[in-house]
């Protein structure tokens, strides 16, 4: 094995470390999908929307296939709601042979009583603050998310699942929080991704929910807080709106793809500029967009 060099050198797109010159057997990998929308209704009449859920959440390990490319694709946030109409599930991220699936946009309604539900996803959207009328979104394929929220009566809306936890439950006059998402210290420091969006409150006064931890956003209050969007590269659910355009929905948070293996192998050739480290005795590669991995 040749001598660990902890400061890299670039070449050509390719970042050598002095290791080893054969490529690993297997990866590390976390993959997460963009968040959904979080929805809004159309008027003071129409209640909270719905938060956003978070983007599906997978971990685990991969045989690689020396001389293959791997393609990496990052999934963007679902558009939030405004005057009520749908908001967006996020899109997909896709890595090696994982895809991380979008997560589910909350549940707006619009003027004339127009309802569209939560969105089922990586995990599923809050449910508009009606009595009923749009349900809570479920999380899709196993083991990336949770579901979304329930409404709470005319008023309170549910928050968005997160990869943690299932979203909360509106009540009375206060909107479900976002589900937490799942911690990962895959990228060498401890940290929550996937967290789910806060659904929208719709009376004065009124408590909005918050995002969970991973990104999440916060929901709104009509007539005063701004709801907020989901953070990129969490997977983070948008917070959700309430009435009127000035309290809209806001977008869920991009996807990110980790990749990482002992750093005794060696390193890849990279496209799409992801951000490698190499410590702690690990060759790390996030990637926050397009690109490509491979070992030659």
């Amino acid at each position: 094995m040749g001598t660990i060099i902890n400061s890299p050198v670039v070449i050509a797109g390719a970042v050598r470390f002095g290791a080893s010159s054969q490529p690993p057997p297997s990866v590390e990998y976390l993959v997460v999908a963009g968040g959904g929308g979080g929805g809004s209704g159309g008027d003071s009449n129409n209640g909270g929307g719905g938060g956003g859920g978070a983007g599906g959440l997978l971990t685990g390990t991969e045989s690689i296939t020396s001389g293959l490319s791997y393609a990496i694709t990052i999934g963007a946030g679902g558009g939030g709601s405004t005057n009520g109409f749908a908001a967006a599930n996020g899109s997909n991220t896709t890595a090696l042979s994982a895809i991380a699936i979008g997560g589910g946009r909350g549940g707006s309604r619009r003027d004339g009583g127009t309802f569209s539900g939560g969105g089922n996803g990586g995990s599923g959207g809050g449910a508009h603050g009606s009595s009923g009328a749009s349900g809570a979104g479920t999380a899709g394929p196993p083991r990336q998310g949770y579901n979304g929220g329930a409404a709470g009566g005319t008023v309170a809306a549910g928050g968005g699942g997160g990869a943690g936890a299932a979203g909360g439950n509106g009540s009375g006059t206060t909107s479900g929080n976002g589900g937490i998402g799942a911690l990962s210290s895959i990228a060498g420091i401890a940290t929550y991704y996937a967290g789910g969006g806060g659904g929208g409150g719709n009376s004065v006064p009124g408590t909005p929910g918050s995002g969970g931890a991973g990104g999440g956003g916060n929901g709104a209050v009509i007539y005063s807080t701004a709801a907020t969007a989901g953070t990129a590269n969490t997977g983070g659910g948008g917070g959700a709106g309430s009435g009127f355009a000035s309290r809209a929905g806001q977008a869920g948070g991009s996807g990110i793809v980790v990749i990482r293996y002992p750093n005794v192998y060696k390193a890849a050739t990279t496209t799409g500029n992801p951000t490698v480290s190499n410590s702690n005795g690990y060759i790390t590669y996030t990637f926050t967009g397009t690109g490509t991995i491979q070992w030659v």
